[in-house]
Parts: structure tokens; C-alpha cells; sequence
């Protein structure tokens, strides 16, 4: 805005404040603002951040050394809900003054020829004693004052004034004209696991093994609860079920999607409800709630958060398509149109159409919600949300936080950017995004950028796979590729997620040239033998279990905001830097993208960026190998995907001068 003085491109701004920006508790969010006016007195500004409860504290900005017109300031919310900041410009006259003088003074001016601006200083420091309560600061600025009014010599008169002490003092009180209020800028704070967590997603029903047949057996709550040991000891703290509620059975499809199944398929968890229940029921052969409220004490003992799938959509013979046929769209011959992605069908399932009775639509899907929240579910996985209304979910998200803002939805939607960051701007907690297929470096980078640059607006989640994506690079990678890709995603975003199977390099296509799973998860039974002999000495389980293990000592692997690229000699390496500007903790990542050969190179490290000067030499510890060596600004790499795919180097701690200026530096400008 401008008023008085001008207060100009505030950030973080979110659709022109419209919508908050994101945070978390204790997580470091950098605010900045053009502050300007005309003539040649000093101004500056304040930070003025309010929580909750409506209290109010205040911080003034520090100016940028490379922009003489921009404030910064930073600052930390210690309880999740709704805050605001606002930046508000005002003139220092005591920084005018104390600048006028020194030049001045420097200029050989007499004391004569200062008598007006030391009598200006003297009304001034008083002024400012006035606002002060501490009765030994309030004493140091009258003895400035009273310096200025004495005898002495001019150097003498002044030098109280421009004392550290007083600086420091006034610093913390200045004294403020021409205040100009800026916009209130509303910040939405999370709990912290919306922004660092590590997912793991399971069908319940595989878990039931093999009769003595081979045959698969249909899996239970009660064997879910047990698969669950195994997630928690990979260090896992999120675990996610596809839908678990009965399946349709009319137009069910068999194995591989087809459209003739046999009488043992059990058809697509996504294909929701049937005589037996729709988006409120188990289904039966997993167990009823009771079973289910047994499973969700157990994920609880062993530190699991347990995620729940939110598809809105009815399989043809859900409870909904007799009871309220209107919630969808019904054709000319009197039947209910089935989902289609052409070419792709689906008739197993029938799409809600928000058109037609939206109200009855909201409620009912609200009720469903908080019926799982009651069972203890606090984090949801939606379903292709960007085939649903935008302005829906800005509705159903606020009215669930209203009462619980303890809920976390992710966004699963593969989408174009506009879409992708307007379902986060609208509530979603987190995000799906395109990482499954940025695998070259210059994708990576570009894509690295982009989630850093976007912090205010999406978290990222990085899902390795998914049952719908098995990327190309899996299937013919070799396990290398799969602990590469790992690496990259637990150590790019703070959130990250991997697909049962994927541990034991599961990565047989449907076809050549797709994406899909052979006998895929989606439509049978999948039991797995993890800790059989086939995986016993093949496994990437305990590569998985380092990684979490990383993320959880090092808080720069837990922030989002602190990303940099560092160039490298060999387009096969990846170079990166985490800092978390709390702590100062500082990791740099070296992955080798290539799963078949070893690569080497010289990585060419920008030295700022880690809080280190550019002649520093300085050990790391290699958290992979725990071997440690010396690193220097040039420092030659070669990685063998054989046996290390990636260096993940715990640095130096940055100095604490450092910490909020890397946090301003990484600004990048958006379009949101």
C-alpha cells in the first residue's frame, strides 16, 4: 500500500491475501517489504505478528544489505491456528540525526556549526526515554541527552549517542514518526506434521498371507495391526490405507482391470460400497469398527499415525445410488453415467456431480468425515481432488478445522500447476506433485526450485511410487535406481511417501510403455513375504530405515524453505543444500542419477549458501558410510551406484549471524 511512506510487495502474500499463507509450529517464515518515501531521512519498519488470542508482538525489520529498499524480519508461531502479520513503515529520526551528525562531524563541521542539530538530539533522546519502562535504559538516553547539552569537546558531546549500548537500546525502542499501518497478511500454522512426515501406503487386505494352498488370504484388521511393526521399524510415521470400506459388487472388475471377473476377485477398493455399506462401513472381511478401533490403538503404541483414503465417488450398487440418485448424473435412458478418462473407463464407479444437489452433497460428505474423526483418523489422503469443485473443499477443509484443526489432508492430484497449487491455496495440508518423473538433473533442479519457492503456498509430498505410477526408471533401473530415487525424496522435501513393494524392488509392468503394475494391488490380493527368503538378502528395508532415521536427527531435512543447488562437473551428479535457520544445522546431498555406472566429478559448492566463506575448509561426516573427510569449496566426488548412490553429508552448523539471512536470501519471486 502506500500511505505516508510507502510499504510495498509484502511477503508471504497468497492470492492477494486473500487466502493464508503456510506455516507450521516452530517453523522460521522470513517476511519481507519495499519501504520507501521521498527525501533522504531514514526509515524503517516493524513486524507486527498476531496470534490466536489476539496478542500482538513486535519485532522492527533489518534492511537489506544489497537493497537498501527492502526489510526483512523473521518469525516463529509456537501454537497451531490462525495468525496475521502486518508490516507497518515508520521514520527514525534518531538514525536521520545520528547520520547527519557523523557526516558532519567527518566533514570537519565545527561545534558551531552543529549547535542546532545537537539541540535537535537532545529533544530526540529524551523523547525517546519517555516510551522506555527500564529504568537503566531510560537512564542511558537522558545521559546521552545531557551529554549533548554539556561542555564538553564535540567528539565527547556526541559519542553517547552513538554508543553500541544506546544502538542497541533503541534497537529494541525506537522511537517512531509518521507510522504508517500496512494490510493484516493471515498465516494458516499447522501442526508440525503437516509439513515433516514420512508416509508408507499398504493395502490391509494383502496382509493376510497364504492358506496351505499358496492361496492369498484376505487380510484383517487384526493382520494389519501386525504389518504395522514392520513399517514403524523402518521408521515410518505415517501409514496410509486405500479405501477399507465394501466394495461394489455390480460391474466389479477382475484382476488387471478387466471387465469379466472371476467369482474370487475382489474387485477395486476404490469402486466404494455396496449392500453392505457405503463411505461410513468396513468392509466385512476386514472387520468391523471395533476391530478397527483395535488397529488404530496399535498404530498409535508404535508411533503410527494412520492415514484414510477420501474418494468421493460410489460403486453402481452404493447405498447412495438408491437413496439419493440425484448426487449424480443421471442419462437420457434413466441409467447413472460411469467415470471415464478417455480412453480409460471405469464402470465400477459413478462420479458425484456437485451440479446437481450440492447441499445435500456437502453434508453428506462432511458427515462421513467427521465420522472418521471420530474413529480417530486425523489425516486423510483425497482422491483426485482436481476433479472435484475447488470452492468444496475450500468449504469442507475450514469447516472440519473449525472444530479440529488438528486435520491434515493431502491432495492427490497429478495435475497443471495453477490447479495443483490452487487445491493448497483452498486448505490441502499437502500435495501430491510431478517427482515421480523429474529424473534428469536439470528437472530436478528446476523442480527443487519450485517446491522451495512455493513454501508459502504447498507442501510437497514425494511419493517413490504410487499403485497407479510405476515410473519407467524403476522398471528398468535396477535396484540402484530405487534407492536413488529414495534418496531424492527423502531428502528434497520434508514429506515423502513410499508404496508397499516398492522396498522389495518390486517392477513388472503391465505392458512395455506403461505405467501400471503387473496383477496389480488395485484389483487382488497382493500378500507379500518380506522377511522371506527371497527378500532376506535383497532388500532396500534397511537403506529406508537410514533415511528416516536422517530426517529425524537433522532438522535441515525437516524445513522445506532452504533448498540450493550447487553446481557440479558431471551432469550425472546432483548437488544440494538443506539449512534449517533455527538450529543451523546444514546437510549437503551428492546423488549419483545414474543407477548402472559409477560417476565422478568436482561439485563446486556456493559457500554462502552453507554459512561457510569461500577459503573454509571443514570436515563432514558422511551419514551413509559414517566416514568422515575434508571438504573445501572444489571438492572432487565419485559415486559408485553399486555401493553408494548418494553422499548425505552432515556439515558445519551454520553461525548464527547467518541463519536469517540464508532465510531471506532464498526468496525466489512467484506468481500466486
Amino acid at each position: 500500500m502506500i500511505g505516508r511512506l510507502a510499504i510495498e510487495d509484502v511477503r508471504p502474500k497468497v492470492s492477494g491475501r486473500s487466502q493464508p499463507s503456510k506455516a507450521v509450529v516452530g517453523e522460521v517464515v522470513a517476511v519481507s517489504a519495499l519501504i520507501w518515501r521521498e527525501g533522504h531521512d531514514v526509515i524503517s519498519a516493524t513486524l507486527n505478528l498476531t496470534a490466536p488470542d489476539g496478542s500482538v508482538r513486535s519485532t522492527t525489520m533489518v534492511r537489506d544489505p544489497f537493497d537498501q529498499d527492502k526489510m526483512h524480519a523473521t518469525f516463529s508461531a509456537e501454537e497451531a491456528g490462525h495468525w496475521s502479520f502486518r508490516v507497518d513503515a515508520w521514520s527514525d529520526p534518531i538514525a536521520t540525526w545520528r547520520h547527519a551528525v557523523t557526516t558532519k562531524i567527518e566533514a570537519g563541521q565545527s561545534e558551531a556549526e552543529l549547535a542546532n542539530d545537537l539541540a535537535h538530539g537532545v529533544e530526540l533522546f529524551e523523547a525517546a526515554a519517555k516510551n522506555l519502562k527500564n529504568k537503566k535504559d531510560k537512564a542511558a538516553l537522558h545521559q546521552a541527552a545531557d551529554a549533548l547539552r554539556s561542555d564538553d569537546a564535540l567528539r565527547a558531546r556526541v559519542a553517547p549517542a552513538l554508543s553500541h549500548r544506546v544502538s542497541k537500546i533503541l534497537e529494541a525502542h525506537p522511537l517512531r514518526e509518521l507510522l504508517t499501518r500496512g494490510e493484516e497478511h493471515p498465516v494458516l500454522v499447522e501442526r508440525k506434521k503437516a509439513q515433516f512426515s514420512s508416509w508408507y501406503e499398504l493395502f490391509p487386505r494383502s496382509t493376510g498371507g497364504w492358506d496351505e494352498h499358496g492361496n492369498p488370504i484376505h487380510g484383517t484388521f487384526a493382520s494389519t495391526a501386525d504389518a504395522l511393526e514392520r513399517v514403524a521399524r523402518m521408521g515410518f510415521d505415517t501409514v496410509y490405507f486405500p479405501p477399507i470400506h465394501p466394495i461394489g459388487k455390480l460391474n466389479r472388475k477382475g484382476r488387471n482391470n478387466t471387465l469379466i471377473p472371476e467369482p474370487e476377485d475382489v474387485g477395486s477398493p476404490w469402486a466404494i460400497g455396496s449392500a453392505e455399506g457405503g463411505h461410513d462401513a468396513t468392509h466385512p472381511e476386514l472387520g468391523t469398527l471395533k476391530d478397527f478401533a483395535k488397529l488404530m490403538q496399535r498404530a498409535e503404541a508404535l508411533g503410527l499415525e494412520v492415514a484414510l483414503d477420501l474418494a468421493l465417488q460410489a460403486a453402481p450398487d452404493h447405498p447412495w445410488a438408491k437413496s439419493h440418485p440425484e448426487f449424480f448424473t443421471v442419462l437420457a435412458d434413466g441409467t447413472i453415467a460411469y467415470a471415464e478418462n478417455p480412453p480409460k473407463k471405469y464402470q465400477d464407479i459413478y462420479p458425484l456431480n456437485f451440479d446437481n444437489a450440492p447441499e445435500k452433497i456437502y453434508k453428506e460428505i462432511l458427515r462421513v468425515v467427521e465420522f472418521w474423526i471420530a474413529q480417530g483418523v486425523h489425516t486423510f489422503r483425497v482422491d483426485n481432488p482436481h476433479t472435484k469443485p475447488t470452492n468444496f473443499w475450500h468449504w469442507l477443509i475450514s469447516t472440519v478445522h473449525e472444530q479440529h484443526p488438528e486435520v491434515i489432508f493431502l491432495a492427490e492430484a497429478f495435475t497443471r500447476p495453477a490447479r495443483l497449487y490452487g487445491l493448497a491455496k483452498a486448505g490441502f495440508s499437502q500435495s501430491y506433485t510431478y517427482f515421480t518423473w523429474k529424473t534428469t538433473k536439470e528437472e530436478l533442479e528446476e523442480f527443487g526450485q519450485d517446491i522451495a519457492a512455493m513454501a508459502d503456498v504447498m507442501r510437497p509430498n514425494l511419493f517413490v511410487n504410487t499403485p497407479d505410477i510405476l515410473h519407467a526408471s524403476l522398471q528398468y533401473g535396477g535396484p540402484a535406481m530405487f534407492a536413488i530415487r529414495a534418496t531424492l525424496a527423502s531428502t528434497m522435501s520434508p514429506l515423502w511417501g513410499v508404496y508397499s513393494g516398492f522396498e522389495i524392488f518390486e517392477h513388472r509392468a503391465l505392458h512395455h510403455g506403461s505405467e501400471e503394475y503387473l496383477d496389480s494391488e488395485k484389483f487382488q490380493l497382493r500378500p507379500r513375504d518380506f522377511d522371506g527368503p527371497l527378500h532376506r538378502n535383497e532388500s532396500l528395508e534397511p537403506y529406508l530405515t537410514l533415511l528416516n532415521q536422517i530426517r529425524r536427527d537433522h532438522p535441515a531435512l525437516q524445513q522445506q524453505r532452504i533448498l540450493d543447488f550447487h553446481p557440479t562437473s558431471n551432469e550425472k551428479l546432483l548437488a544440494y543444500s538443506k539449512v534449517d535457520p533455527a538450529s543451523g544445522n546444514a546437510v549437503l546431498v551428492v546423488v549419483n542419477l545414474d543407477s548402472e555406472f559409477t560417476q565422478e566429478g568436482t561439485v563446486d559448492l556456493r559457500m554462502d549458501r552453507i554459512g561457510q566463506e569461500d577459503y573454509a575448509e571443514f570436515q563432514v561426516r558422511d551419514l551413509v558410510s559414517a566416514h568422515e573427510f575434508p571438504w573445501r569449496k572444489h571438492t572432487f566426488v565419485r559415486l559408485d551406484p553399486h555401493s553408494d548412490v548418494a553422499h548425505i553429508l552432515e556439515l558445519p552448523d551454520v553461525r548464527p549471524e547467518a541463519r536469517e539471512q540464508l532465510a531471506w536470501r532464498n526468496e525466489v519471486d512467484y506468481h500466486n
